[in-house]
C-alpha cells in the first residue's frame, strides 16, 4: 500500500511562483509513474501533469502547458510540481497520484482517475487575483 502525502499549497497573488511536493512511502517508488491532478468545475478531477518512474517523460494539460513543471527524485521518495505564473483559475486542491509505470508509456492527451491506484489527501492552492 502506497501512502502520499501533499505539501507546500498556499495563499498567493497572480503571477507568483508556488512548489508543491508528495512524498511517498510503502511502496516501491521508483517503480510508480506520478501525476497531479485537481478537481475541475462541474466534474471530476481533472489532469494536471505526470512523470514516468525516470523522471525523464512528462505530460501536461494544456491550462498548465508552459507555466508548470513535474518532477521527481527517486532518492527522496518525491514528486513536485513547480507553479509559475499563478492564475486565479488555477485555485483548486491538489492531489498526487501514484499509478503502474506503463501509464506513462503513451499519452493521449490526458488521463482518467479511474487509471491511478493511490491518491493523496490534497493541499490546498488559492490564487489571489
Amino acid at each position: 500500500q502506497v501512502q502520499l502525502v501533499e505539501s507546500g499549497g498556499g495563499l498567493v497573488q497572480a503571477g507568483d511562483s508556488l512548489r508543491l511536493s508528495c512524498a511517498a512511502s510503502g511502496g516501491t517508488f521508483s517503480s510508480l509513474a506520478m501525476a497531479w491532478f485537481r478537481p475541475a468545475p462541474g466534474k471530476e478531477r481533472e489532469f494536471v501533469a505526470a512523470v514516468s518512474w525516470s523522471g525523464n517523460t512528462t505530460y501536461y494539460s494544456d491550462s498548465v502547458k508552459g507555466r508548470f513543471t513535474i518532477s521527481r527524485d527517486n532518492a527522496r521518495n518525491t514528486v513536485y510540481l513547480q507553479m509559475n505564473s499563478l492564475k486565479p483559475e488555477d485555485t483548486a486542491v491538489y492531489y498526487c497520484a501514484a499509478g503502474p509505470r506503463y501509464l506513462t508509456t503513451y499519452y493521449s492527451g490526458s488521463y482518467s482517475i479511474r487509471q491511478w491506484d493511490y491518491w493523496g489527501q490534497g493541499t490546498q492552492v488559492t490564487v489571489s487575483s
